[in-house]
């Protein structure tokens, strides 16, 4: 996991920066691969997101020229931090990946409140 700063627009337009952790992508692909072999669907958390797996079907999907509707796994919050997994090619082929995070600012923990480490005790006992 990684500490990342997320920019939240709140509903009267204000804007504010959070701290938040983001899963590594491997462990989140390794997850998906495995929903996938199972086969079933799954709806739960991963490392505190929200997340979801629905497997192929043989109906094809309203409004598309596809003629099945594709496995797919998409774990995260839109307006925060978002990745999907779409296996648009059929179940043996390697999925199609979207990741949104336009909404975050930084990539790792250092220096998110203008400490050396976010966990550092010793930051925190100056702070105290």
């Amino acid at each position: 996991m990684k500490t990342v700063k997320a920019k939240i627009v709140l509903h009267n337009d204000e804007q504010v920066e959070v701290p938040i952790l983001i899963p590594e992508m491997d462990a989140v692909r390794k997850l998906a691969a495995e929903l996938h072999a199972h086969g079933q669907a799954w709806k739960g958390y991963f490392a505190g997101w929200c997340a979801e797996y629905s497997p192929e079907r043989p109906e094809k999907p309203v409004d598309s020229n596809m003629s099945f509707t594709p496995a797919d796994f998409w774990i995260g919050e839109s307006e925060i931090w978002f990745y999907s997994l779409m296996w648009e090619d059929g179940r043996e082929h390697e999925p199609v990946e979207f990741l949104d995070d336009s909404h975050l600012l930084e990539s790792s923990a250092s220096n998110l409140c203008g400490w050396d480490s976010l966990h550092s005790p010793q930051s925190a006992a100056a702070v105290l």
